[in-house]
This record gives structure tokens, C-alpha cells and sequence, in this order.
């Protein structure tokens, strides 16, 4: 199944979708522990992301599930350059993003941006709903005078379902909702091509988390955006993705069309991760496969030999403790790190 299918499927815009728009290889990101008070020296590191490889094709979203701690946000963060990667490479439209200094980054940073996790703190609260809006507008040179700042903030503010005259505004006179509805337009002020929206509706009430949602579709489809969707929670992914990624402990450990992701899935910590969904119906809740995994997540200061997920599995074998899985295309468009999935070992 391709990725065109599930997106109109969805009846969201399908153009020039299949071109690679963002392609990350062996990304790792660690970040050092140190000791002492005066003469520091690092100890260790926190292997937040080691070592994970994947593609957004244009015009797609890409879903990244896991736990907390697994090293979503730090990808995401890693993709946009705000953190530096350790190792690894991240091309952007064929353009590597580790290679660029400041000043070109911030002319690529027009073609990404992010929409942050919590609508409360990622807003200024001493600069009006217009001009925080704005000041990207202003930042890059996309405005010329007062009256087309003006009108381009209130065309904003109508995409994203609120009204112009809002932005006069502070942010503490808006509900949660209505501040991400901000955020999403402080992105779009750009113009952008790809935006890494982190957890943007885990703070947000249920049915706001709906709109919200539904607002990203639509915006989708209306600008030709890219999203790489990073959340907690496997409904919502399943609703806006077209592609999921499962990660655990900083690694990658299956990435598969969404639709086989929840009816096929192969690797035994993303049915886990499924068994754990609750289910309206009783009897279908009562019927279905549960997979408990006992235990806590390692410390990613010191993950486990092999696969990391072997302290953890209901399909543990010796071997597992000793080979370190790599992402292996199992079936067509369906990807594991599992060396015991069937087919891993297939040539």
C-alpha cells in the first residue's frame, strides 16, 4: 500500500506525494552526564536517540509513538536543528541540515517549522496574540508596511478558525485551545513546507484535541504541508498519519503504513503498545490480545546489550541479548527490528 492510497483515502491533498521531502540516516543525539563541581568530566551519556534511520515523503505525515522517554521530541528537535545532532546525517530536500551555519539555517528554518507541546508555556506572555504571530513575518522580511502586517496576521488568524479582531490579545485571555490555534498560525506565518508538530494536542481536552486536529487536516490540505506528528497517543496517530513509527528507548522498532500498524503488527512491543488501548465495546475489549510486559523501561544512560527491548519481551531468546536488531523491510512497505518477527531473516 502506498502512501498516495492512505492519503486519499483520507481526502487529503496527494500532490507530488512520494518525493522524499526529509530523509534522516543513523541520526544519533547524545547528551553527557558530568560529575564534579569544579573541574567537570563527563561519566556517560544519555543516549536519548541512537542510531534511527526513516523518510517523510512530501505531502504525508509521518506518526512517531512511544513511550515517554524514547527520544520523540528529541528527533524532532534534532530534524529542526535545535539540538545538534552527535552523529548522523538529516537531508532536507537533499540538502544536509548539519553541514549549514547559522545564517542558512535561518533561511531553512522558512521551510520548517514546529508547533511546541504545551500552548501555555511556548507562548510569549507579554506580546499580543498578534504580535507573536507576527514576529516571524517581520523576522524574515515578509512584510512590507504596517497594512499588509496587519492584514497577513488577520489572515492568519482566520486559518486557524480565530478572529482578527483577537490580536490584540494576550495570551492568558485565551483558552488552551484557542493558544494552540495560535501556535499552529505562528508556524504557518512562513509559509512553511514541513512542520514537526510535538504532542500539540496532549494538553488539550479531549474534544478540543479533536478540532484541533481536524484544523491540521485541514490546513494539510489547503497549504500542502508536511507534518511529522510526534504523540503519546495511538488513536490520534492513527486519525492524522498516514505512516507510523514506533519508537522505544531511542531506537526505532517498526514503521509501517498506519492501517498495518494496527491491524498487522508485527513487532511485539508496538502490540504492547495496541493491547493497551482501551476499546468503547466490552466485548470486543474482552476478545482481543493482551500482551503484558512486565518490568520497567532501562535506563537510557545504560540501555541493554542487543535489542533493547529484550529485558522487556514476551519473545526473548539468548540471542536477542547479543544482536542489536537493524530496521529490515519484513514485508512490503512494513519495517521491524525484531530478529524474531518472521522474515527478518530473509535475503
Amino acid at each position: 500500500m502506498t502512501t498516495m492510497t492512505a492519503a486519499e483515502a483520507r481526502g487529503q491533498s496527494t500532490v507530488n506525494l512520494g518525493d522524499v521531502l526529509l530523509e534522516v540516516k543513523n541520526l544519533k543525539m547524545y547528551f553527557p552526564v558530568t560529575a564534579g563541581l569544579i573541574l567537570q568530566r563527563t561519566v556517560g551519556h544519555v543516549k536519548a536517540v541512537d542510531d534511527i534511520s526513516f523518510v517523510v515523503r512530501r505531502g504525508e505525515t509521518l506518526g512517531l509513538v512511544g513511550e515517554s522517554g524514547c527520544g520523540k521530541t528529541t528527533t524532532g528537535r534534532c530534524i529542526l536543528q535545535l539540538y545538534k545532532p552527535t552523529s548522523g546525517t538529516i537531508k532536507f530536500e537533499g540538502q544536509s541540515l548539519t553541514e549549514l551555519g547559522t545564517r542558512q539555517m535561518r533561511i531553512m528554518r522558512r521551510k520548517m517549522q514546529v508547533i511546541f507541546q504545551d500552548p501555555y508555556s511556548s507562548l510569549n506572555p507579554r506580546m499580543t496574540a498578534g504580535n507573536i504571530i507576527g514576529e516571524p513575518l517581520i523576522v524574515h522580511g515578509l512584510v512590507k508596511t504596517k497594512e499588509e502586517y496587519k492584514n497577513k496576521v488577520g489572515d492568519l488568524l482566520k486559518d486557524v478558525g480565530l478572529n482578527p479582531y483577537m490580536a490584540d490579545r494576550f495570551p492568558h485571555e485565551f483558552s488552551g485551545g484557542q493558544r494552540q490555534r495560535i501556535g499552529v498560525a505562528r508556524a504557518l506565518s512562513v509559509n512553511p513546507q514541513f512542520i514537526v508538530a510535538d504532542e500539540p494536542v496532549s494538553a488539550l481536552d479531549v474534544s478540543i484535541q479533536a478540532q484541533i486536529i481536524n484544523l491540521m487536516e485541514e490546513l494539510q490540505e489547503k497549504f500542502s504541508l508536511t507534518y511529522l506528528f510526534i504523540a503519546h497517543d495511538l488513536a490520534v496517530v492513527r486519525h492524522i498519519s498516514d505512516r507510523v513509527g514506533v519508537m522505544y528507548l531511542g531506537r526505532l522498532m517498526e514503521v509501517a503504513d498506519r492501517n498495518d500498524i494496527y491491524f498487522k503488527p508485527l513487532h511485539p512491543y508496538t502490540k504492547a503498545l495496541l493491547s493497551a488501548v482501551p476499546i468503547p465495546d466490552p466485548v470486543i475489549d474482552a476478545q482481543r490480545e493482551r500482551v503484558f510486559l512486565t518490568g520497567e523501561v532501562p535506563s537510557p544512560l545504560n540501555p541493554p546489550s542487543g535489542c533493547v527491548f529484550h529485558p522487556r519481551c514476551p519473545l526473548v531468546t539468548d540471542q536477542c541479548s547479543q544482536v542489536i536488531p537493524q530496521l529490515r523491510e519484513v514485508e512490503s512497505n512494513h519495517w521491524a527490528a525484531c530478529i524474531n518477527v518472521p522474515g527478518y531473516g530473509a535475503t
